[in-house]
């Protein structure tokens, strides 16, 4: 679904015959119209002062997608994996800060492990608005949001059945069903997402059960009026893939020159477990007043929960502790103390955002004015438990673990953690923001300008805090005749701090400003787009360490980000090429290097679909570099290897069956994606091999 007539019908070409798709693939790559999308709004991809990419289903299922993180490792300025293997969500972050997760451009996840993650078969295309985005979405990240657009109803019946098998014994099962309810002149429609999954891990313990149902029906009211209604339910029982090795044993070697088993498990078999489930509803409208006016909008309702359990290495230094501190000798040099932490996180989410179009001209001047009313009301709660070191710190040493000969012990009894429950007040969060931006064109001259008002509310038992916020943002971009547009952009972001200084004084909002000059070039006669940017972002209100002590001025800090990202996505006839490559220099107020992003990161995939005598046949090919990482602090600094990544893809289409194999990691490199001055390492994903075969019907 899509917020006008134009971008509805690209939108709803999703599902259909590969020719039609193929246009479809070549209209997004070029124009990037989305539904209820990153901008809330058709402007083209080219036609915008801002950084933009797009994945479509297609793209990540050709790429060998398995989550959101794995979609994203193609995309320029993206780290898509920045803490390695995880099973407890997706942690992908752009110009080296992390990315707010949104659904059909209403935020959808809020604070840490307290619900599901995004499954990707539930989504059409995903987007990532690369920078400050305050004006349309308020309070936030500097580095941009990603953006999820829903498999939504079509109006010809239509789906598939698919079935995928891999190594670490994946198996999984998915239907997607749309159409007309009561005939192809019903105002209603259809459809039926559903998926279960069964699948074993690199590390051995760590297993994962999802089930996943999304129903959604929409109604086309009026030939102007569209309603369409999400459901989704999904529930996942798992355990955690973050293992927290030692950096002593992953980056660098042990005593005796050897080094850990990167795939150890250092929790407790019984103890550990990671169960989440969410429900939610969401609402998207749309009516098209007249020819220059439509109203549109998203509602969300929301609800999920976490029962999280885990062990993991204490990072009080291992033997060099229990030996050193405290004068035993009883252990090999690769024992640990644990923690053990008990969690029960849930979170609940009211959620709106309504806004007015209107396309209009004044003189010269052709205005598409978007004004806007957002408010999302949140609730966030988190009781835990948390025995650090397992009571080594008092010479309790029943559950310590070597990681090179682990003998597991068994978990402390209830009674401990009941002893130890933290039983935290629920945090609100209400957030309203009135916005109004304008895209204007003046022959090939494209202008915008927007700015937003914001009012935050945050509770916390006792404590309690408002503030506001203004946000703008503006941009200039020409499109010459050749296809060469560049632009200069400016946008802001604001995130409310809870607190108080040493003298009581309320703390401000952290800000963010960001410049951005690029181009896009969006070649005559091939199908496709070239942008490239560089970005200044600077963020100011932080922690301030080094002020002086009971100096009142901790909100003195600030921090800053540069950067080069390039991307092409091209399609040569039975070709379809995407390169991607960036580089980033990023401090924190101290001036040290932000922790475990690469400075410099590379790929190039490609996917070849022949006509003629091998027409059917299909194969893809990607490589994907990722540069060093460097954590450090006054005292430490470890730098983390860069690595070299390949991935393939080959299968055969026939009449209404797809086949495809896709490997990631092809050459199963050992590598890790950072190292952290706390103490631990986060090894990468292990070679994983999919095949899948679907029946389009």
């Amino acid at each position: 679904m899509s917020a006008s007539a134009g971008a509805l019908a690209t939108a709803q070409q999703a599902d259909l015959p590969s020719q039609e798709a193929d246009s479809r693939q070549e209209t997004v790559i070029v124009t990037g119209t989305t539904a209820f999308g990153a901008t809330k709004s058709d402007t083209p991809i080219v036609e915008t002062a801002r950084t933009l990419s797009v994945e479509t289903a297609d793209m990540f299922i050709d790429k060998g997608a398995l989550n959101l993180a794995s979609a994203l490792a193609y995309v320029s300025g993206v780290t898509a994996e920045p803490y390695g293997f995880s099973t407890r969500g997706d942690f992908p972050q752009s110009r080296g800060l992390e990315l707010p997760r949104y659904r059909d451009s209403i935020q959808e996840l809020f604070g840490s492990y307290n619900s599901t993650r995004a499954d990707l078969y539930t989504v059409e295309q995903i987007e990532v608005l690369k920078g400050p985005a305050s004006v349309l979405y308020g309070q936030g990240s500097p580095g941009g949001i990603v953006n999820y657009v829903s498999k939504t109803p079509r109006d010809t019946f239509g789906g598939e059945l698919r079935a995928e098998v891999g190594n670490f014994d994946r198996y999984q099962v998915a239907g997607d069903v749309t159409g007309p309810i009561g005939g192809e002149d019903s105002p209603f429609s259809f459809r039926l997402v559903g998926l279960y999954r069964d699948t074993g891990t690199q590390v051995d313990q760590v297993d994962e059960e999802t089930k996943v149902i999304m129903p959604s029906l929409a109604w086309q009211a009026t030939p102007d009026t569209r309603f369409t209604l999400i459901g989704l339910v999904q529930d996942t029982d798992s355990d955690t893939a973050a293992q927290f090795i030692p950096i002593k044993g992953t980056l660098e070697p042990l005593d005796d020159g050897t080094y850990l088993d990167w795939q150890v498990y250092a929790g407790e078999e019984g103890f550990n477990r990671y169960n989440t489930s969410s429900d939610q509803v969401t609402l998207l409208g749309e009516h098209r007043i007249n020819d220059n006016l439509m109203i549109e909008g998203t509602a969300l309702w929301r609800s999920g929960e976490a029962d999280y359990h885990q062990a993991w290495p204490a990072f009080i230094g291992g033997t060099r502790y229990i030996n050193d501190v405290l004068g035993v000798n009883l252990f090999s040099d690769t024992t640990v103390a644990r923690t053990f932490y008990q969690g029960d996180n849930t979170f609940d989410q009211l959620a709106g955002d309504i806004r007015l179009r209107a396309d209009f001209t004044t003189g010269a001047l052709e205005h598409e004015l978007l004004a806007g009313v957002q408010h999302q009301d949140v609730e966030t709660d988190s009781n835990t438990s948390y025995y650090f070191a397992g009571g080594a710190l008092a010479g309790d040493f029943r559950y310590v673990l070597d990681l090179k000969n682990p003998v597991y012990t068994g978990a402390p009894d209830q009674a401990v953690f009941d002893a130890i429950y933290n039983d935290a007040p629920t945090q609100t969060t209400k957030d309203t923001g009135v916005y109004l931006s304008d895209q204007m064109a003046y022959d090939k001259w494209r202008f915008t300008a927007g700015i937003r008002f914001d009012s935050v509310e945050n509770e916390a038992g006792a404590v309690s805090q408002e503030d506001d916020a203004v946000s703008t943002s503006f941009g200039v971009l020409y499109r010459f005749d050749n296809g060469f547009s560049p632009y200069v952009s400016y946008a802001e972001s604001f995130e409310a701090v809870v607190g108080t200084d040493i003298n009581g004084n309320q703390l401000e909002p952290e800000e963010a400003r960001q410049y951005e000059v690029g181009f896009k070039y969006e070649p005559r006669g091939i199908p496709g787009l070239i942008t490239a940017s560089y970005y200044d972002i600077e963020i100011s209100n932080l922690p301030n360490p080094n002020s002086l002590p009971g100096n009142a001025a901790q909100q003195q800090g600030i921090s800053t980000l540069k950067g080069f990202e390039a991307e092409a996505r091209l399609q040569f006839d039975e070709i379809y090429f995407q390169a991607a490559a960036s580089t980033i220099d990023a401090e924190d107020p101290n001036g040290f290097k932000l922790a475990a992003i690469p400075e410099t990161q590379a790929s190039i995939w490609t996917t070849w679909r022949p006509d003629g005598a091998w027409e059917g046949f299909k194969a893809g090919a990607g490589i994907r570099y990722v540069g060093e990482t460097v954590s450090e602090n006054a005292t430490l600094s470890y730098t983390t290897p860069d690595y070299t990544l390949g991935d393939l893809m080959v299968g055969y289409e026939w009449d209404q069956w797809d086949f495809s194999v896709n490997a990631r990691n092809i050459t199963d490199e050992d590598y890790l994606t950072g190292c952290l001055t706390r103490g631990d390492c986060f090894p990468g994903l292990r070679r994983t091999v999919v095949a899948s075969l679907s029946y389009d019907f």
